[in-house]
């Protein structure tokens, strides 16, 4: 199909799971937050699964052709994997620099990072149990979830990193065996630290994703609208990606009103063009989703595009999410008709 729709990784959490206000006001969490969540304990699993069908069945409504569990079971994108893992310490965390610079409790790091078991694989199977359309999960990357920790063990940045590649590639292996048909690393800090990604951080990607037959995505992202405010005119790493074993690379385009050129060096990827401004909670047309999409068509053929909102959908008020996907879903079949003609 030309043109497939998706969505990032999360979408709205209801307030009745979830309390909004509290998520919005404080920087993503890095360590464990069961504080956000509405639900006792005894009953909060129940509720996250009746939250993911609601999730699964609004991205059905609105026409997506490739579906997420909305990422409703977690905190943020990256703590549930990162807390999960043997060689933290949790209980007494340490502290690391946001990517807006703000010090933010983290995981702290006293021992050898290891994935103690799956992580996400029953979050999988529920979201293929109860959709037929190609489904999506994803995972934090190993660069990233360095940089959200305090590295108290290892002698240096490029053997944790490593370590934290390997219970990557473990998650990654087990996702597709469960029936995963896209599996996607979130790598935002790469854009935020990119000369360090540049030193370790694609080897250790490289070694996330090595040996995986599946069809893999890597998402890089400026960070979240809700709580970045300002954008850069383009990354500060993307070039290098073309290095990367994914097959698919997702960015963000309609907030930063990114010059699509920078795409070019990605020939060869599929890449997710994030076409939908999560910054304003208004409903772009559809003629405005389009155009943001035919910006990229000099630099990625169209059989290579998907479309998708640029990150951090759980940030917006549901309507407004599943208006936007509708909007977006609307400008796919425009482009399809575009291209069917010539």
């Amino acid at each position: 199909m030309l043109f497939p729709t998706t969505i990032v990784g999360s979408f709205p959490q209801p307030d009745w799971l979830i309390d909004r206000a509290k998520l919005a006001g404080r920087f993503p969490p890095r360590v464990r937050a069961r504080e956000l969540w509405r639900i006792p304990p005894q009953y909060l699993e129940e509720a996250q699964n009746d939250a993911t069908l609601m999730a699964i069945r609004a991205q059905e409504e609105a026409g997506l052709d490739i579906v997420s569990d909305g990422e409703i079971r977690r905190e943020s994108y990256s703590n549930r994997f990162a807390t999960a893992l043997d060689g933290v310490d949790l209980d007494n965390p340490g502290t690391a620099l946001d990517r807006s610079g703000h010090p933010n409790p983290v995981p702290r790091i006293v021992g050898r990072i290891k994935r103690r078991h799956a992580v996400e694989v029953e979050d999988l199977k529920f979201l293929r149990a109860h959709t037929d359309r190609m489904v999506k999960i994803t995972v934090p990357g190993p660069f990233t979830m360095l940089q959200q920790a305090q590295n108290d063990f290892y002698k240096t940045e490029e053997e944790a990193a490593m370590d934290y590649a390997e219970a990557v590639n473990a998650e990654i292996r087990d996702l597709f065996a469960a029936g995963a048909d896209v599996v996607q690393i979130d790598e935002p800090y790469m854009q935020a630290r990119p000369e360090k990604a540049r030193q370790y951080g694609l080897d250790a990607l490289n070694r996330a994703l090595e040996g995986i037959a599946g069809t893999t995505a890597v998402h890089i992202c400026f960070g979240y609208a809700a709580i970045i405010h300002e954008r850069p005119s383009g990354y500060s790493f993307l070039p290098e990606l073309a290095q990367c074993r994914c097959k698919q690379v997702s960015i963000e385009t309609a907030q930063s009103n990114l010059d699509c050129a920078a795409l070019q060096p990605l020939d060869g990827k599929r890449v997710m063009v994030g076409c939908i401004d999560l910054s304003t909670p208004e409903v772009e047309s559809v003629e405005t989703i389009v155009a943001r999409i035919r910006r990229a068509l000099p630099y990625v053929k169209a059989e290579n595009v998907i479309l998708a909102p640029d990150c951090g959908m759980k940030y917006l008020p549901r309507e407004a999410a599943i208006g936007k996907l509708k909007a977006m879903v609307a400008a796919a079949k425009v482009l399809r008709e575009e291209h069917k003609a010539t």
